[in-house]
């Protein structure tokens, strides 16, 4: 005798659906002294059923499978609103971690820069490069984003940021397939369009190459800009190109003499701080090491202004192809490489925009006491 089987399942539909939620035990906000212990900040709990006991079957001449009945359907964990508790989701861009805030009901921080800190201390806080919150949108836009570096400052603009930023919208706003937003930021304009396959391309706008405007107190030595101009630090003489995507970048291809530069023998935690607190950046500067494997594909590492060493930087690939360019090092179109994996990054000459696409992925939903 055949027996037909039917299947009837409901699946729900909120985001903590696709990933676990994960709460985070209390996290208290302080001001360390001498005499003061470490704030705890507990392991994350993921809740995952594994077996329901009220999972019901039934057999006889047809089995049916019933999941059990809920009395209303859940709610979005990013639709939680308790007094006192921070809710994020952590996001990542090939390595370079966000704390994703919505913040859309208000145009304040939810956190201040010292919170921030905290948050994303790797030890005693969850952990990241920066805090990102979703705001309303100013001057016309659809939403508005600001960043908190790791060390409290607020830089203008996050390339890889701003793909994590798209990512989350479409979360919050529950949206899928192609999705393309305008976003005010402190570096003006900026657009990212999610593509079918989930990355993010993210039109960065035209780079700035005036010497005062990246800012940097280097003489300009080609059309008002800095290429290739000799910059001394710590003993050694390199070959700099200043640009800025709306925050500033020194991207070198070497030290004066030096062919290809081979970045990872860099000591990225000696270097890197004195490019950034170098004079000639009144500032500050993210800077770029640049290793050319082919007139397409480029390898970098970066040091990045108020967060130090990162697996990537998408302003910093930017900056790194319109350097390549104006040096005669690489075409218009590269794959940029980055510890965390790869960019793909476009010049275009039909309108002097600089297009950036690659990853962003969501890491874990969290809760903290704020």
């Amino acid at each position: 005798m055949a027996m037909a089987a039917t299947s009837t399942t409901t699946l729900p539909s909120s985001p903590a659906s696709r990933i676990p939620s994960a709460s985070v035990k209390p996290f208290s906000f302080f001001s360390p002294s001498p005499d003061s212990s470490p704030p705890q900040f507990g392991l994350l709990r993921a809740r995952i059923p594994l077996w329901n006991p009220r999972l019901s079957i039934s057999a006889a001449a047809s089995m049916s499978v019933r999941a059990p009945e809920r009395s209303s359907p859940p709610s979005s964990f990013l639709d939680r609103r308790e007094s006192g508790f921070l809710h994020f989701v952590k996001y990542h861009g090939l390595g370079n971690d966000f704390i994703l805030v919505d913040n859309r009901n208000s145009s304040e921080p939810r956190v201040t820069p010292e919170q921030a800190v905290k948050l994303c201390d790797r030890n005693f806080g969850i952990g990241a490069d920066g805090v990102i919150f979703a705001m309303p949108g100013i001057n016309g836009t659809d939403y508005t984003m600001r960043i908190f570096n790791s060390d409290g400052s607020e830089p203008e603009m996050c390339g890889n940021g701003v793909r994590c930023f798209a990512r989350f919208i479409a979360e919050l706003e529950d949206l899928s397939g192609r999705q393309r937003f305008t976003v005010h930021t402190g570096a003006g304009l900026i657009v990212p369009e999610i593509q079918d396959d989930g990355k993010v391309t993210v039109d960065m706008g035209e780079p700035i190459l005036k010497a005062s405007d990246v800012p940097t107190k280097l003489l300009p030595n080609k059309d008002h800009s800095v290429v290739k101009s000799e910059l001394k630090v710590d003993g050694l003489t390199w070959n700099v190109t200043c640009v800025s995507m709306g925050n500033p970048h020194c991207v070198t291809f070497g030290a004066k003499g030096e062919q290809n530069l081979q970045v990872d023998k860099l000591n990225l935690a000696e270097i890197g701080p004195k490019f950034e607190h170098h004079e000639m950046f009144p500032a500050r500067t993210n800077t770029e090491f640049v290793q050319v494997l082919s007139p397409s594909h480029l390898k970098m590492r970066v040091w990045e202004r108020g967060a130090g060493a990162t697996l990537a930087c998408g302003t910093g690939a930017c900056a790194v192809v319109v350097a390549a360019v104006l040096e005669g090092q690489a075409g218009r179109c590269c794959t940029v490489d980055l510890p965390g994996g790869p960019l793909e990054i476009e010049w275009r000459e039909k309108d002097n925009h600089v297009y950036m696409t690659g990853p962003a992925e969501v890491v874990f939903y969290g809760s903290v006491p704020i």
